[in-house]
């Protein structure tokens, strides 16, 4: 199984090339550009995380990591509504179903770690 530093990192980069085969236009470049932002927020803060000072700083990047994931996964379904190209179709599936999952591994984390903060 993958680890989750090298899961995101991929997520992000997935999200970046799959962006660059969506049409140039005003209703794309939008949705587009906060897609890569947020992904790209994905990994990065994951990897934050991953050097935090304490366990609250690491729930706290978590947590950014969450929203960001989220996010993703919103402007994934927004582009899912408005694309009319069925090759795509695929693709937007595959990466709800990784930032789907990703949300759901960090929330699951966040719970973790607040219990083992609260055993302390």
């Amino acid at each position: 199984m993958i680890d989750m530093k090298a899961r995101t990192k991929k997520f992000t980069i997935d999200c970046a090339l799959f962006c660059s085969k969506l049409p140039t236009s005003r209703e794309f470049n939008a949705y587009v550009n906060q897609l890569i932002r947020c992904s790209s927020s994905v990994g990065a803060n994951y990897r934050a995380s991953q050097r935090a000072k304490s366990t609250a700083d690491f729930i706290n990047k978590l947590k950014i990591v969450e929203e960001e994931a989220d996010e993703s996964c919103f402007f994934l379904e927004i582009i899912q509504e408005i694309n009319k190209d069925n090759e795509l179709k695929v693709e937007i599936e595959k990466l709800l179903k990784e930032g789907n999952e990703i949300l759901a591994i960090t929330v699951a984390s966040i719970k973790t770690a607040r219990n083992n903060q609260n055993k302390k």
